[in-house]
């Protein structure tokens, strides 16, 4: 039986997201490594909410991966992958870069400059990937959001790992939006619920 494919879809009035996880990597579940953040348990529920979340919608899904040359992030090494139940499916995007911000993937910055609809960031680290992120898509214009819960970041000097992460939400508030998960679950729930009601989207899926 074939499937039929509406083609409202490919005119929605309002562009979907992209989730964009990432570092989604043993190096930073790995308790004997120096990377590794202890408090994570939270950020890994959150995430994987937010990825089913995605998924289940038919949003974007972006993976984006640190491919270093040193002892960490390196792809020889078991830590460089991903970790348990986060691996890419088919129809998900992957990217690789060497910095932390994102967007020094230019293949990353390419995709994300004609997604149309915002970013949604989540994962590991806080004050890595996702501060250097968030900023970088401030300054091109991409409209984002933070899910706060479903990342967390390293302790720095006597600051403890939440309080590092606190901190961090509140900077990043300063560029684009900061959410939980649930909230912006809730959120992109009503509002398909909304243009259905108003004819502005597909009823399908």
């Amino acid at each position: 039986m074939s499937s039929i494919v509406d083609i409202r879809s490919f005119f929605a009035p309002r562009a979907a997201p992209t989730l964009v996880l990432m570092d989604m990597q043993q190096e930073y579940v790995s308790g004997s490594r120096m990377l590794a953040i202890k408090d994570n348990g939270g950020a890994l529920r959150n995430c994987r909410s937010a990825l089913d979340h995605a998924r289940r919608m038919g949003f974007p899904v972006a993976f984006v991966r640190w491919s270093g040359r040193s002892t960490f992030f390196n792809a020889a090494t078991p830590y460089y992958r991903w970790i348990d139940d986060f691996s890419p499916h088919g129809s998900d995007m992957v990217f690789e870069r060497d910095r932390p911000s994102c967007f020094s993937s230019p293949h990353f910055a390419d995709v994300m400059a004609n997604a149309g609809g915002p970013i949604i960031l989540a994962g590991f680290s806080g004050e890595g990937a996702c501060l250097s992120s968030a900023v970088d898509a401030f300054h091109r214009s991409i409209d984002f959001i933070f899910l706060a819960d479903a990342s967390a970041s390293h302790a720095i000097g006597d600051k403890a790992e939440h309080e590092v992460h606190a901190m961090l939400a509140n900077i990043i508030g300063l560029y684009g939006a900061v959410s939980n998960t649930a909230d912006w679950i809730q959120n992109t729930l009503a509002l398909k619920s909304h243009e259905r009601r108003n004819g502005l989207a597909p009823t399908n899926g």
